[in-house]
């Protein structure tokens, strides 16, 4: 998931020995040097206000793809199993399940709830709800996600009809899941948007018009009340879920904040208590002058440049090899972002769990001189100098970190002989142009799905695969991803997962830049927020303390 869609903390583990039954485990200059003010929202305990970054492409569970959007749907829709207040998975939509001897069959016993509307929540709303995503109809970004699962991949390429899928009702309370490969991320698998259920009686009777607020139900904490583009989504509380007693918030309003030196100046005055985006500028000023409300915690997250390799001269490795080496890890991340960030060599961010995270670019041990000196000489291999310089556009979203980033990126590639036009654009148009591979070079970022080195090493698999971008096509790639599903042994399969790494780093797919850490501004009046490694904090876990609106 662009963040894409997130160091690493240990998990609760919730999968027991196979067969046993499991119960899932718990910018702006003018306020430089002023004087701290009292912040006074105009709001009540029970409104909260939060800056959410870009305007969402999407509320349906099945088409979106940006942290964005989950923010939003994550609110309103439960999986089989849900994140905690620490990002932890815990029970959702289902109450446990149990496993095959051979690891690879999940039955799950859904809890007896409704959707909005009072309609019970059933095994088939998720049967139903995977197939919607899987059928080619669809045509879901994120429908790669759950190929893991049984005939996924089949279905979505229509090679096989849609009940073909490893989904089945049992009865209305009882849900079998049949993966193809083993799932050791199986608990955090299912908490993610992908594998929301929709309400099948809703969205056949209303099609593209289940959206609407007077046509929407859902199974979480809120329901879409109002949705103004480019001003503002609204959500209130459903008194049907099944937690509701200990929900507090009974109105959140969602604002779309790209500029974040605006959101910043919105925080000061109070229109928003969180706001999930800062100005990289302003990071030294908050840290001195308000450091109450900075929160930065490192995530499960990589921020990269990825290389369209079906288009010339980017199919030359030599040419990707020359961008990636005059990049500046070091600076952009310690001088452009300087909120902690670390430099990236590597595209599986570091202390993903069982996984060694050996694999590295190759030069990372060379000085800036040396990598700069062998960049000028592998374009000069490739028929490039002064007299025929490197020219191309760098696709980049419109923020005002992506920005800062692009401007250091284009001096950095200057320095070997490049021609580099910045080409900004909404950042869902962005990733638009992405999924089309209707770019050149261009910034983009992702963020764990789940807690495993396969999540980020899959988007590189060839075939009916969105997120691949580059079009990146390495059969030999393919298969070691291919074998590390079929290993039982964690170290085998771990083992397998580092080789395709280190392929996929020398094949020059992308240039890694940097891990993220979110980067949060919250009131102290908003109690139950924690950092994780997730970088998610769901409505329903936080309370308001207006006596406490104070920075």
């Amino acid at each position: 998931m662009d963040g894409s869609r997130r160091s690493r903390l240990s998990r609760r583990a919730l999968i027991g020995a196979g067969g046993a039954a499991v119960a899932f485990g718990g910018a702006y200059s003018a306020l430089r040097g002023s004087a701290e003010r009292r912040i006074v929202s105009s709001f009540d305990a029970k409104t909260f206000n939060r800056g959410n970054g870009a305007e969402p492409d999407t509320l349906d569970p099945h088409f979106a793809s940006t942290i964005t959007e989950d923010n939003i749907i994550g609110d309103m829709f439960l999986g089989l199993t849900t994140e905690d207040a620490l990002g932890t998975p815990v029970p959702g939509a289902a109450i446990g399940y149990t496993v095959s001897g051979n690891g690879l069959v999940y039955t799950f016993t859904l809890r007896d709830h409704v959707w909005s509307d009072g309609v019970p929540v059933t095994a088939q709303d998720f049967v139903y709800s995977f197939r919607r995503v899987l059928s080619p109809k669809t045509a879901a970004q994120y429908a790669v996600l759950l190929y893991p699962i049984k005939n996924a991949e089949a279905v979505n390429s229509g090679k096989l009809p849609p009940e073909a899928i490893g989904a089945r009702a049992l009865d209305d309370r009882t849900l079998e899941v049949e993966f193809g490969e083993q799932a050791p991320y199986a608990r955090q698998f299912f908490m993610y948007f992908p594998m929301f259920a929709v309400p099948q009686h809703v969205v056949e009777r209303h099609g593209e018009k289940w959206l609407l607020p007077q046509n929407i139900v859902t199974n979480g904490a809120y329901i879409l009340k109002e949705w103004i583009p480019n001003d503002h989504i609204l959500l209130v509380k459903n008194p049907r879920f099944y937690d509701a007693d200990n929900v507090t918030i009974e109105r959140v309003f969602y604002y779309p904040t790209s500029d974040y030196s605006a959101a910043l100046k919105r925080f000061r005055t109070g229109e928003i208590d969180i706001q999930n985006g800062v100005p990289s500028e302003e990071i030294d000023w908050l840290k001195y002058n308000m450091p109450s409300v900075l929160h930065a915690s490192p995530f499960m997250s990589i921020r990269y440049i990825v290389f369209n390799m079906a288009v010339k001269p980017l199919d030359d490795l030599r040419v990707r090899t020359a961008l990636s080496l005059a990049i500046d890890r070091e600076v952009i991340a310690g001088r452009v972002m300087h909120a902690g960030e670390r430099p990236a060599y590597a595209f599986v961010p570091p202390h993903m769990p069982g996984y060694p995270g050996n694999a590295q670019l190759r030069f990372r041990n060379l000085s800036m001189a040396a990598r700069v000196a062998k960049a000028r000489a592998l374009l000069r291999e490739a028929g490039y100098g002064p007299h025929n310089p490197l020219a191309f556009d760098f696709n980049v979203y419109d923020t005002s970190d992506a920005r800062l980033v692009s401007i250091a990126l284009q001096a950095m590639w200057q320095s070997i002989g490049c021609e580099v036009n910045i080409v900004p654009s909404d950042k869902k148009d962005h990733y638009n142009l992405l999924y089309k591979h209707a770019f050149t070079v261009a910034w983009a970022g992702y963020v764990a799905d789940y807690l495993d080195a396969k999540d980020f090493l899959f988007e590189w698999t060839a075939g009916r695969n969105a997120m691949n971008y580059g079009g990146y096509n390495n059969p030999q790639y393919d298969a070691l991803l291919a074998r590390s599903d079929a290993a039982r042994d964690p170290a085998e399969r771990a083992t397998l997962l580092e080789m395709a790494e280190q392929r996929l780093l020398d094949d020059m797919v992308v240039a890694p830049l940097f891990n993220d850490v979110s980067r949060n501004l919250v009131s102290p009046a908003v109690r139950g927020w924690f950092g994780n490694d997730i970088d998610i904090n769901r409505t329903r876990y936080l309370r308001l303390d207006r006596s406490r609106d104070e920075v």
